[in-house]
């Protein structure tokens, strides 16, 4: 069962962290402040989270994880700062980006995991725009947050993209039986509350 939505004043509290922790650690080189003693309860409990950033409506960092392992909050820092400094694909924001960058924060529910019996039972049990979707193969893996479908809506284009992404031929989806897991998040970002 999925845990109830964050409230209002948690969701806010939560793009507060992420941009006070990207301004921070931009004027700091990389130092990350400590949470403050009055967050709510829930943003105490375990929480798994992906921050995404973008400029200029263009993605500009997107880190985050898959098992909880510390709290919400922390969380979203952590994540936060990786996607402003770390995300391997960009640059390290700039101080005079940092206020041009927009924030959002996806909370994960567990993954999973997905039974299928043929690549195109696979295609079928995608829910495309409400899953997230994470492969394995051995040590390797991928994931494509639900807002992915929104550039790539076609479940085989999906899988194709997301076989790219972990570094294995378009059509290893259709070769070899993989992994799947499914997720789904509940989404929010700066300007929509």
């Amino acid at each position: 069962m999925d845990p109830a939505p964050l409230t209002l004043d948690e969701r806010k509290a939560l793009l507060q962290l992420a941009r006070q922790t990207i301004a921070s650690a931009s004027a700091a080189q990389g130092l990350v402040p400590p949470l403050p003693a009055d967050l709510p309860p829930r943003l105490r409990q375990p929480g798994v989270t992906f921050v995404t950033l973008t400029q200029n409506g263009e993605l500009r960092g997107c880190v985050g994880a898959l098992e909880a392992y510390q709290s919400l909050a922390e969380d979203v820092c952590e994540h936060a700062a990786a996607a402003a400094f770390e995300d391997f694909r960009f640059p390290p924001l700039r101080p005079e980006e940092v206020s041009r960058i927009h924030i959002e924060i996806s909370v994960l529910t567990p993954p999973r995991a997905l039974e299928y019996s043929s690549p195109d039972d696979l295609l079928n049990c995608l829910r495309p725009g409400i899953d997230g979707v994470l492969i394995r193969d051995g040590f390797h893996r991928a994931t494509f947050l639900p807002q992915v479908w929104e550039k790539l809506p076609d479940p085989e284009e999906f899988m194709t993209h997301l076989c790219l992404k972990m570094g294995a031929s378009a059509n290893l989806w259709r070769q070899k039986h993989l992994q799947v897991f499914t997720y789904r998040v509940e989404s929010f970002e700066e300007g929509s509350l």
